[in-house]
């Protein structure tokens, strides 16, 4: 292993400017699977606020005792789905109004609205799913007159985040597939350049391991360069973004660790490709 450590760090030296425009070239294309990733973070972001504002409203019919209303509240609260569940009185929910909507507040008379449950749901419960179900148990309710949670809003925003899900796998694969091309593209290169050499080692009794071991090693570290290099730049992109556009948010430490490993696996899998179809020519 120690040879083809070895021998993996020669071929870069033995073709330095070659190894330097693979490295780029794997760069590249990472950092531009990076740029969309950076873009797919903030929409996801963007849109987990929005999620956060996902609300039930279970109006309470007039003349409901306050105990059957205090009953149901504790009921609601215990569903696996709810964050917090919050009886709002007919006053507070006349003070609610005219705070949020002061340029109507004379429309406001005391009385004209009703009692309500509040509902707010735990993350990974915010899907159009979830909420029909909620909104569909708390209809159950004798006292309650209608629910009411923005259907259609709800609808959409799940909509959206699936067509971002979509965009972000199909153009990760594209970019992954365009990186491995290139790599095997530079490994296959080595390989027809040491030719004759791989030949001798087969005929002093190498196995195909043997001679397979320093190109995989090649390529990983190929990858792996170049997703440093692309992380050093999406950085870089996310900083320039933040500083004259908009506060952007950049990667974890997880994910950025995950990026740098994809460029390993990458760099691996490309290599793989190109030694195994290629040694059988030498």
């Amino acid at each position: 292993m120690t040879l083809a450590w070895r021998e993996a760090l020669l071929a870069f030296r033995r073709s330095p400017m070659l190894s330097a425009l693979s490295v780029t070239t794997i760069a590249f294309s990472l950092f531009a699977f990076g740029l969309f990733g950076l873009v797919a973070l903030n929409i996801r972001e963007a849109l987990t606020r929005l999620e956060d504002r996902v609300e039930i409203r279970a109006f309470v019919a007039d003349r409901t005792p306050a105990e059957a209303a205090a009953t149901a509240l504790g009921d609601v609260q215990a569903f696996p789905e709810v964050a917090t569940a919050v009886l709002i009185t007919p006053t507070q929910a006349l003070e609610r109004a005219r705070r949020e909507l002061g340029e109507f507040s004379d429309v406001f008379d005391a009385g004209i609205l009703p009692a309500s449950i509040d509902i707010t749901l735990k993350p990974g419960f915010r899907d159009p799913a979830s909420v029909r179900s909620v909104a569909a148990r708390l209809r159950t309710y004798d006292f309650i007159e209608d629910v009411r949670y923005g259907e259609e809003w709800v609808e959409k925003l799940q909509e959206i985040r699936n067509v971002a899900t979509l965009a972000g796998t199909g153009l990760g694969l594209t970019f992954a597939i365009v990186a491995v091309i290139i790599i095997g593209s530079t490994i296959r290169m080595a390989v027809l350049a040491r030719a004759r050499e791989i030949a001798i080692m087969r005929v002093v009794g190498a196995t195909d391991g043997f001679v397979r071991a320093p190109f995989l090693i090649e390529g990983a570290l190929k990858g792996t360069l170049g997703g440093l290099l692309a992380l050093v730049m999406t950085w870089t992109a996310s900083e320039m973004i933040g500083r004259y556009v908009f506060a952007a948010e950049f990667f974890d430490v997880r994910l950025a660790v995950v990026g740098i490993f994809a460029g390993t696996v990458i760099g691996l899998a490309g290599s793989a490709f190109s030694v195994g179809r290629h040694l059988k020519a030498v």
